[in-house]
Protein backbone atom coordinates (compact mmCIF):
# COMPACT_ATOMS: atom_id res chain seq x y z
CA UNK A 1 0.00 0.00 0.00
CA UNK A 2 1.27 2.87 -0.71
CA UNK A 3 2.04 5.97 1.73
CA UNK A 4 0.12 8.56 -0.38
CA UNK A 5 -2.67 10.10 1.05
CA UNK A 6 -5.32 10.10 -1.69
CA UNK A 7 -8.06 11.79 0.62
CA UNK A 8 -7.73 14.38 3.23
CA UNK A 9 -10.08 15.42 5.76
CA UNK A 10 -9.86 18.74 8.49
CA UNK A 11 -11.89 20.07 10.75
CA UNK A 12 -14.88 19.10 8.71
CA UNK A 13 -18.45 20.22 9.65
CA UNK A 14 -21.62 19.83 8.23
CA UNK A 15 -24.25 22.23 9.94
CA UNK A 16 -27.90 21.88 8.69
CA UNK A 17 -30.50 24.69 9.88
CA UNK A 18 -30.28 27.30 11.85
CA UNK A 19 -31.70 28.88 15.41
CA UNK A 20 -33.41 26.23 17.73
CA UNK A 21 -33.27 23.74 14.17
CA UNK A 22 -29.70 24.18 13.93
CA UNK A 23 -28.27 20.16 13.77
CA UNK A 24 -24.74 19.15 13.57
CA UNK A 25 -24.10 16.08 11.18
CA UNK A 26 -20.66 16.64 11.33
CA UNK A 27 -18.46 17.61 13.81
CA UNK A 28 -15.00 18.85 13.53
CA UNK A 29 -13.85 15.29 11.43
CA UNK A 30 -10.47 14.85 10.88
CA UNK A 31 -9.22 11.68 8.53
CA UNK A 32 -6.47 10.36 6.23
CA UNK A 33 -7.13 7.51 3.89
CA UNK A 34 -3.95 6.38 1.99
CA UNK A 35 -3.76 5.34 -1.59
CA UNK A 36 -4.81 1.60 -1.87
CA UNK A 37 -6.49 1.33 1.75
CA UNK A 38 -10.12 -0.44 1.94
CA UNK A 39 -11.92 1.58 4.88
CA UNK A 40 -15.12 0.77 6.76
CA UNK A 41 -17.22 3.60 8.02
CA UNK A 42 -19.63 2.25 10.59
CA UNK A 43 -21.86 3.42 13.68
CA UNK A 44 -25.15 3.87 14.51
CA UNK A 45 -28.21 5.22 12.47
CA UNK A 46 -27.89 9.01 12.76
CA UNK A 47 -24.19 9.11 13.26
CA UNK A 48 -23.00 10.84 10.30
CA UNK A 49 -21.63 8.11 8.55
CA UNK A 50 -24.17 9.11 5.09
CA UNK A 51 -22.64 12.84 5.62
CA UNK A 52 -19.40 12.01 6.21
CA UNK A 53 -19.25 10.48 2.77
CA UNK A 54 -21.44 12.88 0.85
CA UNK A 55 -18.77 15.60 1.96
CA UNK A 56 -15.31 14.09 1.96
CA UNK A 57 -16.53 12.73 -2.16
CA UNK A 58 -17.86 16.43 -2.77
CA UNK A 59 -21.58 15.28 -3.31
CA UNK A 60 -22.20 17.66 -0.53
CA UNK A 61 -21.06 20.78 0.81
CA UNK A 62 -19.60 21.55 3.89
CA UNK A 63 -19.93 24.13 6.47
CA UNK A 64 -16.49 24.27 7.74
CA UNK A 65 -13.19 22.85 7.20
CA UNK A 66 -10.93 21.35 4.07
CA UNK A 67 -11.54 18.30 1.81
CA UNK A 68 -8.56 17.34 -0.16
CA UNK A 69 -8.61 14.39 -2.75
CA UNK A 70 -5.80 13.73 -4.80
CA UNK A 71 -4.13 16.70 -3.28
CA UNK A 72 -6.68 18.92 -4.61
CA UNK A 73 -9.14 20.89 -2.40
CA UNK A 74 -12.55 19.45 -3.72
CA UNK A 75 -14.95 22.10 -2.37
CA UNK A 76 -12.68 25.23 -4.52
CA UNK A 77 -13.63 24.20 -7.27
CA UNK A 78 -16.54 25.26 -9.33
CA UNK A 79 -19.60 23.27 -9.83
CA UNK A 80 -18.06 22.11 -13.20
CA UNK A 81 -15.13 21.42 -12.41
CA UNK A 82 -16.39 19.63 -9.10
CA UNK A 83 -18.28 17.04 -11.73
CA UNK A 84 -15.45 16.48 -14.16
CA UNK A 85 -13.12 15.52 -11.04
CA UNK A 86 -16.06 13.03 -10.08
CA UNK A 87 -16.74 12.21 -13.60
CA UNK A 88 -13.03 10.79 -13.53
CA UNK A 89 -10.87 10.13 -10.48
CA UNK A 90 -14.07 8.69 -8.33
CA UNK A 91 -17.11 6.31 -8.46
CA UNK A 92 -20.00 5.36 -6.72
CA UNK A 93 -22.04 2.64 -5.64
CA UNK A 94 -25.18 3.08 -3.48
CA UNK A 95 -27.84 0.92 -1.53
CA UNK A 96 -30.23 1.78 -4.46
CA UNK A 97 -28.64 0.88 -7.49
CA UNK A 98 -29.50 3.67 -9.58
CA UNK A 99 -29.73 1.95 -13.00
CA UNK A 100 -31.13 3.25 -15.82
CA UNK A 101 -34.46 0.56 -16.16
CA UNK A 102 -34.73 1.33 -20.26
CA UNK A 103 -30.77 0.55 -20.81
CA UNK A 104 -29.30 -2.70 -20.89
CA UNK A 105 -26.60 -4.03 -18.23
CA UNK A 106 -23.63 -3.24 -20.59
CA UNK A 107 -25.44 0.16 -21.86
CA UNK A 108 -25.86 1.07 -17.97
CA UNK A 109 -21.89 0.49 -17.19
CA UNK A 110 -20.39 2.02 -20.42
CA UNK A 111 -22.55 5.30 -19.64
CA UNK A 112 -19.88 6.92 -17.62
CA UNK A 113 -17.01 6.45 -20.02
CA UNK A 114 -18.87 7.97 -22.96
CA UNK A 115 -20.13 10.82 -20.44
CA UNK A 116 -16.35 11.28 -20.17
CA UNK A 117 -15.85 11.25 -24.17
CA UNK A 118 -14.58 7.79 -24.25
CA UNK A 119 -15.37 6.70 -28.00
CA UNK A 120 -18.21 3.96 -28.20
CA UNK A 121 -16.51 1.09 -29.18
CA UNK A 122 -13.74 1.35 -26.59
CA UNK A 123 -16.42 1.75 -24.08
CA UNK A 124 -18.21 -1.45 -25.07
CA UNK A 125 -15.52 -3.26 -25.03
CA UNK A 126 -14.26 -2.00 -21.40
CA UNK A 127 -18.32 -2.23 -20.07
CA UNK A 128 -18.22 -6.15 -21.56
CA UNK A 129 -15.01 -6.86 -19.95
CA UNK A 130 -15.85 -4.84 -16.50
CA UNK A 131 -19.35 -7.25 -16.67
CA UNK A 132 -17.03 -10.61 -17.68
CA UNK A 133 -14.71 -9.76 -14.85
CA UNK A 134 -17.78 -9.82 -12.28
CA UNK A 135 -19.51 -12.99 -13.84
CA UNK A 136 -22.32 -11.00 -15.54
CA UNK A 137 -21.01 -11.77 -19.37
CA UNK A 138 -24.18 -13.58 -20.13
CA UNK A 139 -26.48 -10.65 -18.15
CA UNK A 140 -24.63 -8.51 -20.93
CA UNK A 141 -28.22 -7.47 -22.13
CA UNK A 142 -30.47 -7.46 -20.12
CA UNK A 143 -32.37 -4.51 -18.15
CA UNK A 144 -32.55 -4.86 -15.06
CA UNK A 145 -36.32 -5.44 -14.36
CA UNK A 146 -34.62 -9.26 -15.70
CA UNK A 147 -31.97 -9.35 -13.18
CA UNK A 148 -32.00 -10.11 -9.34
CA UNK A 149 -30.95 -7.72 -6.67
CA UNK A 150 -27.40 -9.07 -6.25
CA UNK A 151 -27.05 -9.36 -10.21
CA UNK A 152 -28.15 -4.98 -10.51
CA UNK A 153 -25.65 -4.57 -7.66
CA UNK A 154 -22.67 -5.79 -9.54
CA UNK A 155 -23.58 -3.93 -12.40
CA UNK A 156 -23.54 -0.78 -10.27
CA UNK A 157 -20.45 -2.13 -9.20
CA UNK A 158 -18.90 -2.30 -12.95
CA UNK A 159 -20.19 0.91 -13.63
CA UNK A 160 -18.97 2.94 -10.86
CA UNK A 161 -15.37 1.31 -11.48
CA UNK A 162 -15.29 0.89 -15.51
CA UNK A 163 -13.38 4.23 -15.40
CA UNK A 164 -10.80 3.05 -13.25
CA UNK A 165 -11.45 5.73 -10.85
CA UNK A 166 -8.73 6.39 -8.02
CA UNK A 167 -11.55 6.47 -4.94
CA UNK A 168 -14.66 4.38 -5.05
CA UNK A 169 -17.32 5.59 -2.41
CA UNK A 170 -19.50 3.03 -1.32
CA UNK A 171 -22.90 3.66 0.70
CA UNK A 172 -24.42 0.53 2.28
CA UNK A 173 -23.62 -1.37 -0.98
CA UNK A 174 -24.92 -4.60 0.36
CA UNK A 175 -28.13 -3.66 2.46
CA UNK A 176 -30.85 -4.94 0.09
CA UNK A 177 -29.01 -8.17 -0.39
CA UNK A 178 -29.70 -11.21 0.28
CA UNK A 179 -26.73 -12.93 2.67
CA UNK A 180 -25.15 -15.33 -0.09
CA UNK A 181 -24.75 -11.87 -2.76
CA UNK A 182 -24.00 -9.71 0.41
CA UNK A 183 -21.16 -11.93 0.47
CA UNK A 184 -20.44 -11.73 -3.46
CA UNK A 185 -20.42 -8.15 -3.56
CA UNK A 186 -18.40 -8.23 -0.32
CA UNK A 187 -15.43 -10.23 -2.17
CA UNK A 188 -15.90 -8.51 -5.04
CA UNK A 189 -15.01 -5.03 -3.41
CA UNK A 190 -11.97 -6.63 -1.26
CA UNK A 191 -10.52 -8.29 -4.65
CA UNK A 192 -10.80 -5.24 -6.81
CA UNK A 193 -9.24 -3.04 -4.29
CA UNK A 194 -6.17 -5.10 -4.53
CA UNK A 195 -5.74 -5.84 -7.93
CA UNK A 196 -6.23 -2.62 -9.33
CA UNK A 197 -5.04 -0.41 -5.25
CA UNK A 198 -8.20 1.88 -5.66
CA UNK A 199 -9.01 3.25 -2.77
CA UNK A 200 -12.42 2.09 -1.25
CA UNK A 201 -14.54 4.04 1.52
CA UNK A 202 -17.38 2.19 2.75
CA UNK A 203 -20.78 3.04 4.87
CA UNK A 204 -21.56 -0.34 6.29
CA UNK A 205 -23.82 -1.96 8.89
CA UNK A 206 -22.04 -5.30 8.43
CA UNK A 207 -19.68 -6.33 10.66
CA UNK A 208 -18.72 -8.88 7.68
CA UNK A 209 -17.83 -6.70 5.17
CA UNK A 210 -16.03 -4.16 8.10
CA UNK A 211 -13.74 -7.10 8.47
CA UNK A 212 -12.50 -7.44 5.27
CA UNK A 213 -11.52 -3.90 5.32
CA UNK A 214 -8.06 -2.61 6.34
CA UNK A 215 -9.36 -0.25 9.17
CA UNK A 216 -13.08 0.96 10.72
CA UNK A 217 -13.72 4.11 11.49
CA UNK A 218 -16.75 4.17 14.12
CA UNK A 219 -18.67 7.07 14.55
CA UNK A 220 -20.86 8.58 16.65
CA UNK A 221 -22.79 11.88 17.15
CA UNK A 222 -20.95 13.08 14.33
CA UNK A 223 -17.53 12.90 15.34
CA UNK A 224 -14.78 9.56 14.60
CA UNK A 225 -14.46 8.30 18.53
CA UNK A 226 -12.25 5.30 16.97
Amino acid sequence: MSEEVVVLGENVSKIYGSGETRVTALDAVSVKIQRGEMVAVMGPSGSGKTTFLNCLSGLDSISKGRVELEGRNIHDLDDRAKSEFRAKRTGFVFQSYNLLPVLSAVENVEMPLLVSGVPLKESRARALAMLADLGLSDRATHRPSELSGGQQQRVSIARALVARPAIVWADEPTGNLDEESAGQVTGLLRRLNRDQLQTIVIVTHSPEMASLCDRTLQMQDGRIVE
